[in-house]
């Protein structure tokens, strides 16, 4: 049974133990909620979760260790001399997927019958000829070995699957007996669904953290792989970036941040003026006819691909910048530099500064505003010195956001700034930012356990660190402001 239609069979048991638990509660009392502890829906919900969380956890449970204790024994009947030839558990346990695939799909097209298929291990030239015969092509570095590996994977795939509806359907009716057999007029069956309910509220309130700690431990752990494999002080203070997978790579971190940084300083520098200004005019200024066709304008911007950013960083921007200003002032001839990135990533963060500021400025309460014009101040000092301060910790987290998006932005600097990792103070020399590398290190073929691949997770880790410290600083400047404030 697939795990969709075990879906289905679990909430139509649930559906049913609501039904039951519900009338059975009412029978209890011969029809007179009045006299139940709790209202009668509280019954049916009672039952339908008995029903869903133990058989769902089940099946959770299952998918979760099924795939490692198959891939264990399949991997302990391999030959030892097939990992001796320099491949990788993983990808002999891919072909063994793939093979087995291959197998179901050749069954279920009828090019063999199942009992062919549990032969293999003597008619693996009969099986190659039938699987292609489907379009399923095996490839000449399949063995015999890898054919039988697929065969007993396809048989504790299909044991597993019929012990997985087995357990899901036996849990899901015990929680409908068991549900049943509590159900009475004096059950507290509303504190009964108010706990379970409290208790998936703190699930979901700890998924983002857990979330977090998994992906800083995921890192740590690579990082500290790389960092066994090479020496720290030159990946932290050497100036050079030249990975080479064959050997004498050289993986200095600091063109790297350099280019990061710069290219987020001048987005920064396009966007938080443009972006705070109109937040300002809209917020203050502007009438309503005139915010109401003003605002969904600038909001348009976010919802364009940074694909669409990237084609015109590099069609439009670039070789604007580079006919205009670098090649005229000696700078430079190439359209791609750290200038075209940063103004287009400037340009794709005004509608986050601006939205979020507007926002914050209109939730600044109007007797403030009153109290100022009272004293005196004008519209200008008023939303300068008692406005905007009011507004700092909100207009601060917008900032942030955008540098974070400034940092983390990949595809607008592979268009518009290329890939050379180095150090220049002129902005319209072409460099590159850690997001590139870390997607440059890990795509195409390449081994996992090397230094130039592994490297990725230490410009992750590092890149975690400086957005970190960033949510930090703007911590410390939103409290000395709001404390002043205050």
């Amino acid at each position: 049974m697939s795990v969709l239609f075990l879906l289905i069979v679990v909430a139509v048991l649930a559906t049913a133990a609501y039904v039951l638990c519900r009338q059975r509660a009412l029978g209890s009392v011969q029809g007179n909620p009045k006299t139940l502890h709790s209202l009668p829906v509280y019954y049916g919900w009672h039952g339908a979760i008995m029903v869903l969380l133990p058989s769902l956890a089940g099946l959770v449970l299952w998918l979760l260790v099924q795939p490692l204790v198959i891939e264990g024994r399949i991997a302990a009947a391999l030959p030892d001399g097939m990992m001796a030839e320099g491949g990788s558990m993983e990808l002999v346990m891919a072909d063994v997927r793939r093979v087995a695939g291959g197998l179901d799909v050749a069954v279920d097209q009828g090019a063999m019958t199942e009992d062919q298929a549990g032969r293999i291990r003597t008619e693996f030239t009969d099986v190659r000829d039938r699987l292609a015969a489907v379009g399923v092509a095996l490839g000449s570095d399949v063995t015999a070995p890898v054919l039988a590996a697929a065969q007993d994977y396809r048989v504790m795939t299909a044991w597993g699957a019929m012990g997985r509806t087995v357990l899901t359907v036996l849990l899901a009716a015990a929680g409908l007996v068991y549900a049943l057999m509590l159900t009475n007029k004096d059950f507290r069956a509303r504190n009964r669904v108010e706990q379970v309910v409290l208790g998936l509220l703190i699930a979901a309130s700890s998924i983002a953290i857990l979330t977090t700690l998994g992906i800083v431990y995921s890192m740590l752990t690579e990082t500290f792989n790389f960092f066994a494999m090479y020496p720290f002080q030159d990946f932290f203070f050497s100036l050079t970036w030249s990975p080479n997978f064959r050997g004498d790579s050289e993986l200095g971190i600091l063109p790297l941040i350099w280019g990061t940084l710069y290219i987020t300083l001048i987005s920064m520098l396009v966007s938080v003026p443009i972006g705070l200004f109109a937040a300002i005019y809209l917020a203050e200024y502007a009438s309503k006819r005139v915010r109401s066709w003003v605002k969904p304008l600038i909001e348009v911007i976010a919802g364009i691909p940074t694909v669409v950013f990237g084609l015109f960083a590099l069609v439009t921007v670039g070789p604007l910048l580079r006919d205009y200003f670098a090649e005229p002032m000696g700078w430079g001839d190439s359209g791609s530099s750290v200038m075209t990135a940063g103004l287009v990533i400037g340009i794709l963060n005004i509608p986050f500064i601006s939205s979020l500021s507007d926002d914050i400025i209109n939730a600044v309460p109007q007797s403030l505003r009153d109290g100022s014009l009272g004293l005196g101040a004008t519209r200008s000092e008023t939303i300068r010195q008692v406005v905007l301060p009011a507004a700092l910790p909100g207009i601060v987290g917008a900032c942030l956001m955008a540098a974070s998006r400034a940092i983390g932005e990949t595809m607008i600097v592979v268009m518009g700034a290329g890939a050379a990792a180095k150090l220049d103070l002129n902005p319209f020399e072409a460099m590159t930012t850690m997001t590139v590398k870390i997607v440059g290190q890990l795509t195409g073929d390449t081994d996992f356990a090397s230094p130039e691949t592994l490297v990725a997770f230490a410009l992750g880790m590092t890149l975690f660190v400086i957005t970190l410290a960033l949510n930090i600083v703007a911590l410390i400047v939103v409290r000395k402001y709001r404390e002043q404030y205050d």
